[in-house]
C-alpha cells in the first residue's frame, strides 16, 4: 500500500524539517556524512520509510555537481548572446510542429489552465530540447550534495524530502530518479516540490510522469505556470521600439505603467507601428540598456516567468522564444551598439556595489534584480541615463570614485 502525502501535509513537513535551515554546511566532503545522517533521521521522523528511505543509503558527496554549480557563467551572457544561441530557428520550427502534433492536448491545457501552447513549448525547448536531454544525474544525490554546500543550501534542502516522497508515493521509481545536475526532473525540469505540488496525470494512466508522458508534461507545465500567477488571456512580452530620449528611470520591472503612458513617451511597436494607448499596464524591459532590444513586459512575465527562473536573461529568452513560436519576428538588436561587460568586469562591479552597502547577494557575475537596482541608483547619482544596465563607463566611474 502506497503512502500518499497531501500537499497541505507536505507543506507542514517542509516547515518542520529542521535540517532544511539549521544544519551546518561545507564546501568539501568533510562533514557530509554527519549531514546525511541528520537527513536520514529527519526523513524517518517525517514518515519516509521503506524503499524511499533506503535511497539515502546510496548517496555520496559528489564534487562533480559542485564543479557544475560553479561553472554557470552562461547566465552572465548578454540577452542577445544568450537568446541568439538558445532561441534558435530549429526550436521555433520544431516547437510549432509539436504544437500542431499535440494540438488537442495543448488546447485542453489552455482551456483548463489558461496558458497558451507557445509559452509551454518554449520552456520545453529551453529546458531539455523537447525531452531530448532530461539528464542522467542521480536526483537525490544532487540535492544532498547541493544541500550540504554552503553557496545556497536554502534552495536545495527543502527539496530533499519531496524527492523521497516521489519514490514513496509511486510517482517515480528509484531508477527514474535521475535528471539534471541540480536536481530538476523531467522534460520541463521540475524541482521535487513542484513535481509533488503541480504535476498532473494529464493522460489518465494513473501516474504523473514528467519523464515519458508528453500529455503529463504539457498539462503539468501549464498548471505550474498558473499556480505561479499566470492570467489567462493576457499577454506576456511584446517587442517595442523606444525613442532616443525617455525617463529611463521608469524602465524598471518594478514599475508598471499604462500603455497610454508609454505611448505618450514615444514607445511604439515593431517598425514604428502604433501601440494601443489604453490602460493595460506593462513594465519597460531593457535587457541590454537603452540602446539594445526593448520589450513591454506584462504581468504574466513579471509573475510567472520570473518565478520559473530568477535569471533575467533566461526568463527574457524564454518569453521571447514563446513570442517567436507564436509568430513574432526575430528581435531587433536595438538602436545602437552595446558592449556588454564580461564576467570578470561584472564581478568587479558587484564587489564595488556590495562595498557601498547595496544588497546584491554574493557577487556571481550575473546581472540579477539586486545588481540592476544598485546600478540604477548609481546611475542616478552619476547623472547617467538610469536604465539599470551596467556599462564600462559606469564601472570606470565607480572605480575612479
Amino acid at each position: 500500500m502506497r503512502l500518499k502525502i497531501s500537499i497541505a501535509a507536505l507543506g507542514l513537513l517542509l516547515a518542520s524539517t529542521s535540517f532544511a535551515s539549521a544544519a551546518s554546511c561545507g564546501n568539501t566532503a568533510q562533514g557530509f556524512a554527519g549531514f546525511l545522517a541528520g537527513v536520514k533521521q529527519q526523513a524517518a521522523q517525517q514518515g519516509v520509510n521503506g524503499e524511499a528511505l533506503a535511497q539515502l543509503d546510496q548517496v555520496q558527496y559528489d564534487p562533480a555537481i559542485i564543479k557544475r554549480d560553479r561553472a554557470q557563467n552562461v547566465f552572465s551572457q548578454s540577452f542577445l548572446q544568450f537568446a541568439g544561441r538558445m532561441a534558435s530557428d530549429f526550436r521555433v520550427t520544431h516547437g510549432r510542429e509539436l504544437i500542431a502534433k499535440y494540438k488537442d492536448v495543448f488546447d485542453r491545457a489552455q482551456k483548463q489552465y489558461g496558458v497558451p501552447a507557445p509559452v509551454i513549448t518554449a520552456f520545453w525547448a529551453l529546458e531539455t530540447d523537447f525531452g531530448a536531454d532530461i539528464g542522467k544525474s542521480p536526483t537525490i544525490q544532487a540535492l544532498l550534495t547541493l544541500g550540504w554546500d554552503c553557496r545556497r543550501p536554502e534552495k536545495f534542502r527543502p527539496q530533499i524530502i519531496p524527492a523521497l516522497m516521489l519514490v514513496q508515493n509511486g510517482d517515480l521509481s528509484p531508477d527514474e530518479m535521475r535528471g539534471a545536475w541540480a536536481g530538476e526532473i523531467g522534460q520541463t525540469q521540475f524541482m521535487a516540490y513542484d513535481y509533488n505540488d503541480s504535476a498532473v496525470d494529464f493522460d489518465g494512466d494513473g501516474k504523473r510522469n514528467l519523464r515519458d508522458s508528453i500529455p503529463d508534461v504539457i498539462g503539468s507545465t501549464a498548471n505550474l505556470l498558473k499556480k505561479s500567477g499566470w492570467v489567462a488571456g493576457q499577454p506576456w512580452l511584446q517587442e517595442v521600439q523606444v525613442p532616443e530620449s525617455l525617463p529611463w528611470d521608469q524602465a524598471d520591472l518594478a514599475i508598471s505603467l499604462p500603455r497610454a503612458q508609454w505611448v505618450k513617451w514615444g514607445v511604439t511597436g515593431v517598425g514604428g507601428k502604433a501601440l494601443k494607448g489604453d490602460k493595460v499596464t506593462a513594465a519597460l524591459l531593457l535587457p541590454m540598456g537603452k540602446d539594445g532590444p526593448a520589450f513591454l513586459a506584462y504581468g504574466n512575465f513579471t509573475k510567472a516567468y520570473l518565478k520559473w527562473n530568477e535569471s533575467l536573461v533566461y526568463s527574457t529568452t524564454a518569453a521571447y522564444l514563446a513570442t517567436r513560436i507564436a509568430g513574432a519576428g526575430k528581435v531587433s538588436p536595438g538602436r545602437g551598439a552595446v558592449t556588454p561587460l564580461d564576467f570578470k568586469s561584472i564581478v568587479a562591479l558587484q564587489n564595488i556595489l556590495a562595498a557601498k552597502g547595496y544588497d546584491i547577494g554574493k557577487p556571481d557575475g550575473k546581472i540579477g534584480a539586486g545588481t540592476r537596482a544598485a546600478v540604477k541608483a548609481e546611475q542616478i547619482k552619476a547623472g547617467l541615463p538610469a536604465d539599470s544596465y551596467p556599462t564600462a563607463d559606469l564601472l570606470a566611474h565607480l572605480q575612479g570614485g
